[in-house]
């Protein structure tokens, strides 16, 4: 019997070092083992140091991207760079929307608010944002959530509150956890370090900022060389094309359409408008506003200012007392 006790102190005193050097990834490991990715590979990844011990995840009920964050963009010189953008790769552009039916101004206008046209693609590690993210419903993780959120929103009731939260961490989970496992198959499809896959803070990559399953379903070999990098134009602009034409784009959409389809881009109206305002701009840019000429202003001579002294007002005085005594003068000599 002591026997039988040594050994459960002994396996549960090993389950919690374990638990340890998983450093809280513990229930994203388990899933990913249960879902074929191998045990091993997945401790590898979760023990190394490059990837932050899991602290967990606070998230909101209702999130917003403001209009603020967009209004930089909105601008001629954004269009502009659209516009070169569109020039340089003009090619892959009017290949794409021969083969996709997607306009090129509009691709050009996503890949600009993207990354720039491939200036800022980001360099942050993708993998550990996307297992945050992936971890919203863990259970000691959605517990706290539950319980900030509950202080937080007073206009509802406890349990509506608790309902709604762990409906936001299940549809969190469902978005990213499918995320992470397709990491790991573009890494080994590509042969890469799953944390040497560098793109935004918040794991997307490459030109137009896909995230990993993107990659796997839209992505495009439009060079031909036997391999999709959404780094390099030529794959990146058809693959960006592949991913609307998935969503609906065809020829004839009302704005509403449009606005529909790129919501599957990006669920953010402030994102969809900016996306649609530069793309109108890259077709037709609105005139630049007529310069008024600059009013030639003539210098004015301004009068004295100020008291008269009696200096100033006897100086003539004596002036023409001195031309008095010269005439006489004159006269007397004559």
């Amino acid at each position: 019997m002591a026997g039988a006790v040594v050994l459960v102190v002994l396996a549960v005193a090993q389950a919690a070092l374990a638990r340890d050097a998983e450093r809280g990834w513990d229930f994203l490991i388990d899933k990913l083992a249960h879902d074929g990715v191998p045990r091993d590979r997945v401790l590898q990844v979760f023990r190394d140091d490059r990837l932050p011990p899991f602290d967990g995840l606070q998230f909101s009920l209702q999130p917003r991207e403001s209009h603020a964050l967009y209004r930089p963009l909105r601008t001629r010189r954004t269009a502009a760079r659209a516009r070169s953008c569109l020039a340089e790769y003009r090619d892959a552009f009017e290949t794409a929307e021969r083969r996709f039916g997607v306009p090129a101004h509009l691709v050009a206008s996503i890949i600009q608010v993207e990354s720039g046209c491939g200036a800022n693609t980001g360099r942050s590690r993708i993998l550990p944002a996307l297992a945050r993210l992936a971890m919203a419903a863990e259970p000691a993780n959605l517990e706290r959530n539950v319980e900030r959120l509950t202080l937080l929103d007073t206009s509802r009731s406890v349990g509506a509150v608790a309902s709604f939260a762990h409906w936001r961490a299940q549809h969190l989970e469902g978005m990213f956890y499918p995320e992470v496992k397709a990491a790991f198959d573009i890494a080994d499809r590509l042969g890469l370090d799953p944390l040497e896959m560098r793109g935004s803070g918040s794991g997307a990559f490459g030109i137009p900022q896909f995230l990993p399953r993107s990659y796997l379903w839209y992505g495009v070999d439009g060079d031909q060389d036997g391999r999709v990098s959404l780094y390099e134009p030529a794959d990146a602009i058809p693959s960006c094309a592949s991913y609307l034409e998935h969503y609906g784009w065809h020829a004839g959409l009302t704005r509403t359409a449009q606005r529909n389809v790129i919501w599957g881009y990006n669920h953010s109206d402030a994102y969809i408008d900016t996306v649609l305002w530069l793309a109108d701009e890259v077709e037709s840019p609105t005139p630049e506003p007529a310069r008024a000429k600059p009013k030639v202003q003539v210098a004015k001579r301004r009068r004295p200012t100020g008291k008269v002294t009696r200096a100033k007002a006897k100086a003539p005085v004596r002036a023409k007392a001195a031309t008095a005594k010269k005439s006489t003068h004159r006269r007397a000599a004559r």
